[in-house]
């Protein structure tokens, strides 16, 4: 059994965006490539974004600090602190409108 604290996480990885020229940083939590469950933290400083990419499986983000925008062609999703926001089953990206940091979790079938 592993424990891992979100907040410590949190707080390294947006250290770690704001210093990087992507302005991103992730590390991942539980599973894997090799496992069905998969939960990333990712930070985003304001203004940058992960690009447009499909999807790998159901998903959620939950936003644990800052505000985010999740974009499709058709249409997008505002969240903050506290929300969780399912990602559709279609090309997607997501746009830091504020320094934040989100958990993605996707389950692969």
């Amino acid at each position: 059994m592993n424990r891992t604290s979100l907040t410590e996480l949190r707080v390294e990885h947006l250290g770690l965006a704001r210093n990087a020229s992507s302005g991103r940083s992730a590390h991942t939590i539980a599973g894997g490539h090799d496992r069905s469950l998969r939960q990333t933290l990712i930070a985003i400083v304001a203004g940058r974004r992960l690009d447009e990419h499909e999807s790998n499986g159901e998903a959620t983000v939950h936003v644990l600090e800052g505000r985010v925008q999740l974009v499709t062609a058709e249409s997008a999703c505002d969240g903050s602190a506290g929300d969780l926001i399912e990602v559709p089953d279609t090309r997607h990206a997501l746009e830091a409108v504020e320094d934040s940091v989100v958990l993605l979790t996707v389950a692969v079938h």
